[in-house]
């Protein structure tokens, strides 16, 4: 009997030393427990059919509360690590966990340039990860909803985060987002697309300049631009998916830079006519068609009498000889799962280009 109780407490004595528990960390107490028994099962310290720590020993030894433990074994279970056998204690379950991660892609909007950037993060992941898509439409609250439902149910985070104001605005962040987005333990964020935030760590982050990538793809442009006489973006202030404001600040610097007549049209409405001379740069696909079906009723010569360049590259633009400034979303979602496999944490600009076609 004596010595069935000493191995125990040297079991007990072995598990206790791979659970790590930092007091000065954000990452919370529960997190902490889950981390360290799933890293080391990963890593073969702790083996399958192992029994571990009691609630009680685990919370005596760390001076924990029961809950707290209590909480991380029930997500361990969730997550089929561990299994509990009545009236004999909890033991690591016949897993495999070189189990497939379980990432959680989350958007603005289920536009096609985000669902490029989620296709091609999944294609670089390949087959050993689970990658769920939410979109949470700008709305912050069901941003919020959404983070408290999955805040321990997945080993990454991938944020695409920009929001609107109640009037229909563009809002980059807010001080109750950034305490969310901050809430993640860093070793599973990646926030992607917009950067605005002030998020203290070591986290992966692929992110767009808005201000200066429009800024320096006009620049890149400017010989074809500088045969307009005026440069016109449309771009409407209110609409349920809204753009960055930094957009039209780069606009506006470029145009005063270099002395251009310019103009910021909201809408493109029935009675808006398309002057000759004129480079008109949509942000909205529909301000695009609209353009695009002046051009040809006033029968002007596209690249010539008027010139036109889209927001974001697809491949009709591609077909039909549209000039674009955009990003590279297959490069941003690359970037973003090649740091995830490589478990590094860096921050990135995605590239971002002026692609000249017939158009401009």
């Amino acid at each position: 009997m004596a010595l069935l109780v000493l191995s125990k407490l040297k079991l007990d004595e072995a598990m206790l030393n791979y659970i790590r528990i930092d007091g000065d960390s954000m990452v919370p107490k529960y997190m902490q427990i889950i981390n360290s028994i799933i890293d080391n099962v990963s890593i073969g310290n702790i083996k399958i059919g192992e029994k571990i720590p009691s609630i009680n020993t685990l919370s005596q030894e760390f001076y924990l509360s029961r809950d707290t433990v209590e909480r991380a074994y029930n997500i361990l279970k969730k997550k089929n690590v561990v299994v509990s056998v009545r009236g004999r204690g909890t033991y690591i379950a016949e897993a495999d966990l070189t189990r497939k991660l379980k990432i959680l892609f989350l958007v603005n909007k289920l536009s096609p340039y985000k669902l490029k950037v989620y296709n091609a993060f999944s294609e670089t992941m390949g087959e050993h990860c689970n990658v769920d898509i939410h979109s949470f439409h700008c709305d912050q609250t069901l941003f919020e909803e959404l983070m408290d439902k999955y805040k321990s149910s997945y080993d990454y985070y991938v944020i695409l985060p920009h929001f609107r104001t109640k009037n229909l605005c563009y809002l980059s962040s807010t001080s109750k987002v950034s305490s969310v987005i901050n809430n993640i333990p860093k070793d599973k964020l990646v926030l992607l697309d917009n950067c605005n935030y002030q998020i203290k760590g070591d986290f992966i982050s692929v992110y767009q300049d808005y201000e200066n990538d429009i800024f320096t793809a006009l620049e890149t442009g400017h010989k074809k631009i500088s045969n307009y006489q005026k440069l016109n973006l449309v771009c409407p202030r209110r609409t349920f998916y809204p753009y960055p404001t930094k957009i039209l600040d780069g606009f506006r610097k470029f145009c005063a830079h270099n002395g251009f007549d310019f103009e910021i049209i909201e809408e493109v409405s029935s009675e808006f006519k398309v002057e000759k001379h004129n480079l008109y740069i949509t942000i909205e696909e529909n301000d695009l068609v609209n353009i695009m079906s002046q051009i040809k009723k006033c029968r002007h010569k596209l690249g010539a009498d008027v010139g036109v360049i889209s927001y974001n590259d697809t491949p009709l633009k591609q077909v039909l000889g549209i000039s674009v400034f955009s990003l590279d979303f297959d490069d941003m979602g690359t970037q973003a799962a090649q740091m995830i496999l490589e478990n590094k944490k860096d921050k990135v600009k995605a590239s971002f280009n002026f692609i000249d076609r017939e158009s401009a």
